[in-house]
């Protein structure tokens, strides 16, 4: 994790209660005498990121509906701290103006983003519900100020229909679909219940999710793909595009098209959860004078 992740030690469950109470009904004790979760237990994860969001970043609050996915604080947080390191070694300080691709139900990056370093967002989707979910979870945090939302009428778009000639981000930002499809999102729900040993008849995935928030057609190198063409488009527009990326195959294609698409620096930074393995590909086509200019009229 990120130096500055907050999470890297055990959840303090009794500080987690205190700040939102429903918890304590998802908590046990195992058999190694540890507080802990059914981590396979949809309704105990939101509860549990609930609380965390509640306790470390005073959201008061954060209700979405439970079909929707519930994103990991301490894995969304990292990102956010990944982009904010990318952003000082350019010299990118005040000012700074995210653009969130697929915001989601939650709101999940904007809300950290803002929590964490004051920044200002335009976070987008291409779902209405879950942009007015976003919406209300705004509005009750009294912080639409600094986050506004633009729905992306268009489903194989990204930036277009977002970004204009005027426009002006400091960093775009992207979790990007998993899943070429509901079948592919389901087999691999099932891997990983099986892993936890709480496969059944009813397989339900524990960070929930709809299928606008999990597929994209041809799966995350076909997003992916589109993400870079896009950003291609709008080469002065923002300063940083990122994404993270789960499989590290799709390094090598996105590299040698960003080059094909004249990117004049790509960075991958690696990021790692316990367990999990991730990394956030990032990319400008600012010249160093564009950079500059850029710093300079900030």
């Amino acid at each position: 994790m990120h130096k500055k992740n907050k999470h890297q030690k055990d959840y303090d469950f009794k500080k987690l209660i205190e700040s939102f109470p429903s918890l304590e009904s998802y908590v046990f004790e195992n058999k190694y005498e540890k507080k802990t979760i059914d981590f396979a237990d949809a309704k105990a994860v939101k509860a549990l990121n609930t609380a965390l969001i509640k306790t470390y970043y005073n959201i008061d609050f954060w209700e979405f509906p439970d079909t929707n996915l519930c994103p990991p604080i301490p894995g969304r947080i990292d990102y956010i701290h990944h982009i904010s390191s990318l952003l000082n070694t350019s010299n990118i300080k005040n000012n700074i103006t995210v653009l969130d691709i697929g915001t989601g139900a939650s709101c999940i990056y904007p809300l950290l983003g803002n929590a964490e370093y004051n920044w200002n967002f335009v976070a987008t989707d291409c779902n209405k519900k879950s942009i007015a979910s976003a919406e209300k979870i705004i509005i009750k945090n009294k912080i639409k100020g600094v986050i506004k939302l633009k729905h992306q009428p268009n489903t194989d778009n990204v930036f277009k229909g977002i970004i204009n000639s005027n426009s002006k981000f400091s960093v775009s930002i992207c979790n990007p679909p998993f899943y070429k499809d509901e079948a592919e999102a389901f087999e691999a729900t099932t891997r990983k219940l099986k892993g936890l040993g709480k496969l059944t008849d009813s397989v339900t995935r524990n960070f929930a999710g709809q299928a606008h928030e999990l597929c994209f057609k041809g799966g995350e190198k076909a997003f992916l793909h589109t993400y870079l063409y896009e950003s291609s488009l709008f080469k002065t527009q923002c300063f940083w595009y990122t994404s993270l990326v789960s499989n590290k195959d799709n390094i090598k294609s996105m590299k040698k098209s960003l080059t094909k698409l004249g990117a004049t620096t790509i960075k991958v930074i690696e990021m790692s959860q316990g367990n999990k393995k991730s990394r956030v590909v990032a990319w400008t086509f600012l010249t160093e004078k564009e950079q500059q200019n850029w710093i300079n009229n900030k």
